[in-house]
């Protein structure tokens, strides 16, 4: 399992993954500093392998309501990236990003989703890009899908693909935000196997 990055073979077995995708989702929050108009910084981060058919558990059981913007990876690798927020939070982040008070945004409208769509091409290509710069191989994210349903429907056929290779994915849990207000979201990592055996 190895991959060449210049003159310099990486062999993925001596790369912690976990590590990779939690400097990624780092990476990929500060990104939102550019569209916030300040600093945005992880206060805290949780990242753990779980199992897939847990998922829907972790957001409150399948028929749970959710916001959830979804990314498709495209690259020498494919895969998907999903993160996952209870509405009150997405709701939230919508106020946060384009600082109105706390409580202003209450609907997931076009504004709202505009606002949700842009923070998944920036988490997108801010985790993809971390993602290629370390591993030598170029990713590129699909336009963002924004979705307000239950998880089961949600989540159903994202979790059918990593079946499909794994029982078991990565789950970053974090809380983010400015100085003043902060909000948590659920970052699902679903590489290809490929990312590690290119």
């Amino acid at each position: 399992m190895e991959l060449e990055k210049g003159n310099r073979v990486i062999d993925f077995t001596d790369i912690n993954m976990a590590g990779l995708f939690g400097e990624g989702v780092n990476n990929a929050i500060e990104g939102l500093s550019q569209m916030a108009g300040r600093e945005v910084k992880v206060v805290s981060m949780d990242i753990k392998k779980v199992p897939v058919k847990d998922i829907p558990d972790l957001f409150g059981g399948a028929e749970a309501l959710i916001i959830a913007i979804y990314v498709e990876i495209f690259g020498k690798t494919n895969g998907h990236m999903v993160v996952v927020y209870k509405p009150e939070v997405a709701f939230g982040l919508v106020d946060l990003l384009l600082d109105q008070a706390a409580g202003s945004t209450t609907e997931l409208n076009d504004m709202e989703s505009s606002t949700l769509g842009e923070v998944g091409n920036i988490m997108g290509s801010f985790f993809l890009n971390y993602l290629s710069d370390t591993t030598g191989q170029r990713l590129k994210p699909s336009p963002p899908a924004v979705m307000m349903d239950m998880a089961g429907a949600v989540l159903d056929s994202t979790l059918a693909n990593i079946l499909a290779y794994s029982d078991e994915t990565y789950i970053v849990d974090t809380v983010f935000g400015t100085k003043d207000r902060q909000v948590s979201g659920t970052f699902m990592i679903i590489p290809n196997p490929s990312l590690e055996a290119s």
